[in-house]
């Protein structure tokens, strides 16, 4: 397990053929030190995400890949520099249609599910989306994640700081949480939430 903050930044950069997010430690409610940079293709037959360290992309700190091509409710396998797990994740399609749920796993740790905090923001954003014209403007109001074990201990959570742009605050709230891990997932939530 990789130690780490309780608290990290992600903030995504838009470019035309890449998906590109810069994670930052928090410093007191700040972006400090660049401890995670990922580029992700878009349109992907079958999903791989690489985690580096840094810009320079020398060293790998994790990636996630999905089992299988093109599916809605793929799983991603999480492993570290050595292809060694870390965890997974997968998007629960069926509950995902009225509001959006993922389900994470920590081998000896255990499984939370995180799914937005709004149920009328959910249905808001999905309406959005099926808006002819409106549907191209970025979405007005933030969204934010909670996730929870199974018996409601809080795990995690990813809140959505701007109102444009993709920059995130995740919040770590049990210490015994691979900080790799909830870095993948915070990615996918904004990279692969729309699938």
């Amino acid at each position: 397990m990789m130690p780490g903050p309780r608290a990290i930044h992600v903030h995504q950069k838009i470019t035309m053929m890449i998906n590109r997010y810069e994670i930052f430690i928090d410093n007191a409610g700040v972006p400090g030190d660049l401890i995670a940079f990922v580029e992700q293709k878009r349109f992907k037959f079958k999903e791989q995400v690489t985690i580096y360290t840094d810009s320079s992309k020398s060293r790998v700190l994790a990636e996630f890949n999905a089992r299988r091509v093109l599916d809605v409710g793929s799983e991603y396998d999480v492993t570290d520099e050595q292809q060694r797990p870390i965890g997974l994740f997968r998007k629960d399609f069926g509950k995902s249609l009225l509001r959006s749920t993922w389900h994470v796993e920590q081998p000896g740790w255990g499984a939370a599910t995180g799914a937005e905090r709004s149920q009328g923001i959910a249905i808001f954003r999905r309406v959005w989306n099926f808006l002819p014209w409106i549907s191209d403007w970025p979405f007005p109001i933030r969204y934010h994640f909670d996730f929870v074990t199974p018996n409601g201990t809080p795990a995690f959570s990813v809140d959505k700081k701007t109102w444009v742009r993709d920059h995130y605050l995740v919040s770590i709230l049990d210490p015994a949480l691979d900080v790799r891990l909830v870095i993948a997932q915070a990615v996918a939530l904004d990279a692969l939430q729309s699938r």
